[in-house]
């Protein structure tokens, strides 16, 4: 148990410190949310979303190109949201791919 002399003098100012060092060191890399929008821009392209669904990819690409810029950055939250916003907008993408072919196939 700590004594109370050891909280007086440099270890009272060294607290704070210590406290946001260990709150923001909590934060991790989101290397599963990046890999996740990765994968789904790959299945968006082999599904066809650069013929059928260009724009929808363009602005998956978008989003996973900021999330590495904040990744590199260490900005891991802004890097968390960038990358789930290019997975569902490649996700997005795919879907309407997948509509459009289906629609230009019973034409």
């Amino acid at each position: 148990m700590l004594k109370l002399r050891y909280l007086s003098g440099r270890c009272v100012h060294a607290l704070p410190a210590l406290l946001l060092l260990l709150l923001t060191g909590c934060a991790t890399a989101p290397v599963q949310e990046m890999s996740d929008a990765r994968q789904a821009l790959l299945a968006a392209e082999e599904a066809g979303a650069v013929d059928y669904a260009g724009d929808t990819l363009a602005n998956a690409r978008a989003y996973l190109g900021r999330a590495e810029q904040a990744l590199s950055a260490h900005d891991y939250e802004r890097a968390r949201v960038q990358a789930e916003l290019a997975r569902a907008a490649a996700r997005e993408a795919r879907e309407l791919a997948l509509e459009r072919i289906e629609r230009q196939s019973r034409e």
